[in-house]
C-alpha cells in the first residue's frame, strides 16, 4: 500500500442559494413571537398570548435550523475516510471510513423529489443521504449493503480519488 501525505486528498462543497430564503420565513416567525411577547396587550388572556408566542418561537427556530444545517455541504476524502459536514457549523456530521466502502458511483443526476427533500434523508429502499441541491453526487456503497448518497460539485473527480483507494486498500 502507497503512503500518502496527510490532509485531505480531494476537497469540495455544494450549496443552495434558495435556502436562505426560507430561513428569512424562519427569522420572520422568530420575529413575530418576539414582537407579540414584547408588545401584546394581556388582556385577551395569558394561555394564548403564550400559546402564540412559544409557536411562533419554536416554529422559528426549528425552521432556522433546518435551512440554515443544509445550506450547504462541504466534503473531505482522505487516505482513510470520506467526511460530510453540513451547514456553518458543520453539523449534521457524518464521516464513512474507506474500509467500510465496497464501491462509489458518480451520480450525473439527483433531485431534492427523489429523496423527499432537501437536508439528512433516510429511505428504506435508498439508504441514506445528504441533500441540498440538485445535481451531481456521489454515491457509496457500503460493506452492510445500504448506500450513502451526497450531493457535491465535481463528483466525478471524488468517486475517482475514493477507487484509487479502494483499489490499494484492495491489495
Amino acid at each position: 500500500m502507497t503512503v500518502h501525505p496527510r490532509g485531505p486528498l480531494w476537497t469540495g462543497r455544494a450549496s443552495n442559494r434558495a435556502q436562505w430564503l426560507l430561513a428569512a420565513a424562519g427569522a420572520a416567525c422568530l420575529a413575530l413571537g418576539v414582537q407579540l411577547a414584547v408588545d401584546s396587550s394581556w388582556a385577551s388572556g395569558i394561555v394564548p398570548l403564550l400559546m402564540s408566542v412559544i409557536g411562533c418561537l419554536a416554529v422559528g427556530l426549528l425552521i432556522l435550523y433546518g435551512t440554515l444545517a443544509f445550506v450547504h455541504v462541504a466534503v473531505t476524502v482522505d487516505a482513510e475516510a470520506m467526511e460530510v459536514r453540513c451547514g456553518h457549523i458543520g453539523l449534521p456530521r457524518r464521516t464513512i471510513r474507506l474500509t467500510e466502502v465496497t464501491s462509489a458511483e458518480f451520480v450525473p443526476r439527483i433531485t431534492p423529489q427523489q429523496w423527499g427533500g432537501w437536508g439528512y434523508r433516510w429511505r428504506p429502499e435508498r439508504g441514506t443521504a445528504v441533500i441540498v441541491r440538485r445535481g451531481e453526487g456521489v454515491e457509496l456503497r457500503l460493506g452492510d449493503g445500504k448506500a450513502f448518497t451526497v450531493t457535491v460539485d465535481d463528483a466525478e473527480n471524488a468517486v475517482r480519488v475514493i477507487r484509487a483507494h479502494l483499489r490499494a486498500l484492495a491489495r
